[in-house]
Order: structure tokens, then sequence, then C-alpha cells
């Protein structure tokens, strides 16, 4: 009689430790809460914050409070983050290791290598699940909506700094004697420069949330400080001005011709600036038939040097008796004049007026690309729209001095010289002034 012995059965697994696993992912998912409200805290807008603490937004105040404290708070965000980040590790790949490895055996694994494979394949399914869930997406959520993020998690960061106080007390002061022995300083200043500002601004037209013409007139505001009064103001050759001894009739003239609201007064030259009046005042003055005494409705004006900057002027004009000043330089020339309407030329660009009928714009397109320039255009108007830069230490302001400089000499009709991939040539001299210039782009290889 043959025995047949029976074939050994397979040791079916140990059940699958669910509870083991709901609990290594609620400690991923709490990483990601730290890492989330890490990111929303330090990267919230203060400005934006104290808009929702006076709006009444609860956790907005203890927002600020941590990010102002940033020692402490990421102290405690790093305890948080290294405790979970230990126990994922670990609890993951000694409770599930093994049943995972179970599994493998039925599916032809050998027995001998499983549990390690298990393991390893435990560890690598958790360390990316930690990395997306516990990492990536969280603090992409907080880049999107870091003010109302920081708002909602503030309180139970607080409550949490305040039970690991004493390890984050420690924390901090061996970070802060770490800096100490380096030499450097924990507290650092988060300046937000112009040149930044201009990039966020052009990201912004970039990306359509600001239209191009607020682009153009934010950038001038941020620029205004950084441009001399010398490149705004009315040139010398340009200011319109009464004088102190003119008779009447001649005085009725120019009241009729007159397309400003202020005028200077000068006495006998344009150098001899006493003051300002107002047009009003000399309209009165004919309407009601009365004798015109200039001296007597005259207006002191201000004086200031040329190398403040339009800001400083501003500052002036608003503090003035009447809203005009008078540029001089070093050796007490009139230079010529600034007003509001020179500002708002600066940030806005230049109006159209009834009286510049005949005058053509500073700056005009032609067809082949090229470009006709007018000398008295401000230099950094010119390369803006050229899209070129110049030197920040410049000592010229307008199209004109830009040429002198770069030439070295008074030049003729036609000569030309090039700059920042643009070909200049001097188009039409008026004397000794230069008038009008013609920028064309250089082709590459020419």
């Amino acid at each position: 009689m043959n025995v047949v012995s029976a074939m050994p059965q397979p040791i079916p697994p140990s059940p699958f430790p669910w509870f083991d696993l709901v609990i290594i992912i609620a400690l991923v998912a709490l990483n990601g809460v730290f890492a989330m409200s890490e990111l929303a805290i330090v990267s919230a807008r203060r400005a934006r914050m104290e808009a929702m603490a006076r709006a009444g937004r609860r956790g907005a105040r203890t927002a600020m409070e941590l990010a102002a404290d940033p020692g402490k708070f990421l102290s405690t965000v790093q305890i948080g983050i290294t405790l979970i980040s230990i126990l994922s590790g670990a609890y993951s790949g000694a409770s599930l290791g093994g049943p995972v490895g179970e599994r493998l055996v039925l599916i032809g694994v050998s027995a001998e290598s499983a549990p390690e494979i298990g393991f390893g394949l435990v560890i690598a399914v958790t360390t990316f699940a930690s990395l997306i869930i516990g990492e990536l997406v969280p603090k992409q959520f907080a880049l999107r909506a870091p003010e109302p993020i920081a708002a909602m998690m503030a309180v139970p960061m607080l409550w949490l700094s305040r039970l690991t106080a004493p390890l984050v007390w420690l924390l901090d002061r061996t970070s802060a004697l770490i800096f100490h022995i380096l030499g450097l300083d924990r507290e650092t200043e988060n300046h937000v420069t112009a040149e930044e500002l201009h990039l966020i601004v052009a990201e912004a037209s970039s990306a359509g949330v600001i239209e191009e013409s607020e682009r153009a007139i934010i950038s001038g505001v941020v620029r205004l400080a950084d441009r001399p009064v010398r490149e705004v103001m009315t040139p010398r050759t340009e200011v319109e001005w009464i004088d102190i001894n003119a008779d009447p009739d001649a005085i009725r003239a120019l009241i009729a011709e007159m397309p400003h609201s202020r005028m200077p007064v000068a006495d006998g030259s344009v150098d001899e600036i006493i003051g300002v009046i107002h047009s009003r005042d000399l309209v009165r003055i004919l309407v009601n038939g009365g004798p015109i005494d200039l001296r007597a409705i005259m207006l002191k004006g201000i004086f200031i040097p040329d190398h403040v900057d339009a800001m400083d002027a501003l500052k002036a004009l608003r503090e003035a008796e009447v809203p005009m000043a008078f540029i001089h330089d070093e050796y007490g020339h009139f230079e010529g004049l600034v007003a509001p309407a020179n500002l708002l030329a600066a940030i806005a660009g230049e109006f159209a007026s009834d009286q510049d009928e005949d005058t053509d714009p500073p700056l005009v397109e032609r067809e082949d690309g090229s470009w006709l320039v007018s000398g008295t255009l401000a230099a950094d108007t010119m390369a803006d729209r050229l899209g070129m830069s110049l030197p920040e230490d410049r000592d010229f302001a307008t199209v004109a001095g830009f040429a002198l400089w770069r030439l070295k000499h008074l030049p003729t009709t036609g000569e030309s010289f090039s700059h920042k991939g643009w070909r200049f040539e001097i188009v039409d001299m008026d004397g000794r002034r230069i008038d009008k210039l013609l920028a064309t782009p250089v082709k590459a290889g020419n």
C-alpha cells in the first residue's frame, strides 16, 4: 500500500494592522500641518495680517506675534516635525514591514528575502507619502493663501509652543550660541529694494494682474525718489517769465498769451528770478481797471539746489506758499523750475495741451523701428522706452546730456555713436543745443 504524503499548506498571513496604518497616515498628515503652518506664518504679509486683525479675524494677531519671534516658533515646529518623522519611520517599518513581507511570499517572493523587501517597500512608500502629503502639497497651500492659513493655525501653534517651552528655550539658546560663535546676527532686516519692486510690478503686469498703464504709473512713482530734480524740471530755456519792470501794455499782451496759472517774475533777466504771480490776480486787476503793480501781488518763491531728488522737491512744494520752486546750481545760476505738473508728468507721462499744437512729441516711433527723440526728453524716460540701461552715477538729466556724455564734445549734425545695442545720430542742432536725435536698433552682427 502506497502512502502519499500531503503537501505542506502555506501558513496564512497574520491579520493586516490597519489600525497601525491609520496611525502612520495621521502622522504624515500631521507633519503636513506643521510644514504648512511654518511656511504660512513666516511668509504672511504683515500689512494684510494687520488688516485682518483690525477686522476681528481670530488668530491674526497671534500669527503676527509668532512671526515677530521666529526663533521660538521655528523651534516649536521643528520639534514637532522631527518627532513625527522619527515616529512614522520607525513605526511604519516595525509594524507594517512584517505583514507586507508575509503577503509578498504569497505572490512568489522567497520567504528568506520577503521580510527585508517588505521593510524597504514600507519605508519607501512612507517616505514618498511624507514628501508629497507631509511637505510639498501643504506648502503649496501655504503659498497660495498664507494669511488665512496663518490666522487659522496660529492659536494651535501658540499652545504647542507653550507646552514645549522648556525644550524650545534650550533649542533657541543653543542656536543663538552658535550664531554668536560664528559672529552672525540672527535678526535680519527684510527690505524690499526698488529693483525688486520693479520686478514685482513687471511680473504682475505680465500675469495680467495690473494693466500696462498702471504698471507705468507705479514704476514712475517708485522711480521718483531716484530721479534728480534736474530730470523733471522745466529747463531754463523753456521757462516763460514776466519782467517786474514791464509796462502795462506788455503785461496785457502777456496775459492774453499766458498758458499757465502761475508765472515767474524776474528783474530784467531770467537769471534774476525774484518771485511768482498768479495769473488770476493779474486778470482781476485788469477787469477792475486798477493800476498794475506786480510787486504788490507777487508771492515769494522757493529756491532749491539742483542735486536734490524729485521727492525732496515734492516735499518742498507741499510746504511752500506757492507750489513753484526755482532750481539753482552750486554757483547760483538759475537752471529751471519745478511745479506739481512736472512731477505728475514724471509719473504719468506728458499731457497734451492746446499750446502744443505746433510742438513735436518728444519721442516718436517710426515705421522702421527707429525712434526720433527730443534732446530735452528725460534720459531715463528714453532708456525705459528703448529698453536699455544708463549709468546710475550719471551726471546728465536729458537725452542731449546723454549725447554729450558719450561724445565728449559738442557735436555737429550727422555725428553718431552707439550705446547698448542702439545707434544714435544727431539729426538736428539748434545753435549749440542738441534738438533731435535718431535712435536706431543695431542688428546682431552689424
